[in-house]
């Protein structure tokens, strides 16, 4: 496939557009990926989550640029960006406004930045993201950072794709607690807090080391001591709480220590094998929901959908009722006799 071949040549324009058959859902895009697949596996995945404004996309740039200049004589990595973006409401695309913060890693030929529109996704990734890092992953690239759209608390599905997962806060926004709800610390791999010059950061660090102390109440090692030596046998990781200054690239190099620390204890503790495959159940089991969802539509006689909705809309039926009715393709039951569904 003239596609794939062009891709693994390394020729940038064949990977976007390659890309962009993905994002579109087209055919092309799926059978070349399905090639491409046996080359994937190899590349280091790390989401990088948290509320709008902490300043993701500085720390995106700063990281990539010092897995570009790595120091201790380490060979340069190669990295890909996804940026997954908020949806405009007048085009349906990306605003790409990673992409102005993001401008002095613009012709690097070892970086690969792709903007992408969430298209209303919850959860801060895009319907394709998974897809597109996969294509990414085959391509070659080493590191790709993936950067959600900044939706908040519920933005937690970048943990079922990424092997890490940074969680970025800043001082400053509020109720301290507010950090640290509905998951986001849960999922955190390494804790970082952003904009630390600015009033208030001893606060937030105070906040986040009480609760990491109430979710590893036994006193493990710190993850810092296993940035060389392989960790002890069934040692949990601890994420670490590091401070930044990213538009001054301030503490970028401790964070690039700790996400080779976090990768070195996956792979000694073989948990890279088990997130894998969870990845990989995760994407599998996205997939067959929306087949089978799109195969089921496609069986419904024609405007029974519409019929059962506009029933619900007169209450007629009741949601449970309604649910029956379409997944049975059964007579409307009555209200006064509901049936289980099977």
């Amino acid at each position: 496939m003239p596609l794939v071949d062009e891709v693994l040549a390394g020729k940038r324009l064949a990977l976007a557009r390659l890309l962009s058959l993905i994002e579109n859902d087209a055919p092309e895009g799926w059978a070349a990926l399905d090639a491409l697949y046996p080359r994937t596996g190899q590349a280091h995945l790390i989401g990088v989550t948290g509320a709008p404004g902490v300043g993701k996309s500085s720390l995106v740039n700063q990281i990539a640029r010092a897995l570009r200049r790595p120091q201790d004589g380490e060979p340069p990595r190669t990295v890909a960006i996804v940026a997954v973006d908020p949806t405009s409401p007048f085009s349906g695309g990306a605003l790409l406004g990673d992409r102005v913060r993001m401008r002095d890693l613009s012709g690097d030929p070892g970086v690969f930045i792709r903007s992408m529109a969430s298209r209303g996704a919850l959860g801060g990734l895009a319907p394709t993201t998974a897809a597109v890092v996969q294509a990414l992953d085959a391509a070659g690239f080493e590191v790709i950072l993936i950067e959600t759209v900044g939706a908040g608390q519920a933005e937690v599905e970048i943990a079922r794709l990424a092997h890490t997962t940074i969680v970025v806060e800043s001082p400053g926004g509020g109720d301290d607690i507010q950090a640290i709800k509905a998951g986001l610390l849960e999922i955190a791999d390494l804790l970082v807090i952003n904009k630390a010059d600015r009033p208030g950061a001893d606060l937030t660090e105070r906040a986040l080391r009480s609760m990491l102390e109430l979710g590893y109440p036994h006193g493990h090692h710190r993850p810092e001591a296993w940035a060389v030596a392989e960790p002890p046998p069934g040692e949990t990781w601890v994420p670490p709480i590091l401070r930044t200054v990213a538009t001054e690239g301030k503490g970028i190099a401790e964070v690039v220590q700790a996400l080779h620390a976090h990768a070195a204890y996956l792979r000694a503790t073989s948990r890279w094998h088990a997130r894998e495959q969870a990845r990989l159940k995760d994407i599998l089991d996205h997939m067959l929901q929306a087949a089978l969802l799109a195969r089921w539509q496609a069986s419904l006689p024609q405007g029974h959908y519409q019929e059962v909705v506009q029933r619900l809309l007169r209450r007629e039926l009741s949601p449970h009722q309604a649910l029956e009715a379409l997944l049975n393709l059964s007579p409307f039951p009555s209200a006064e006799t509901p049936r289980l569904i099977p």
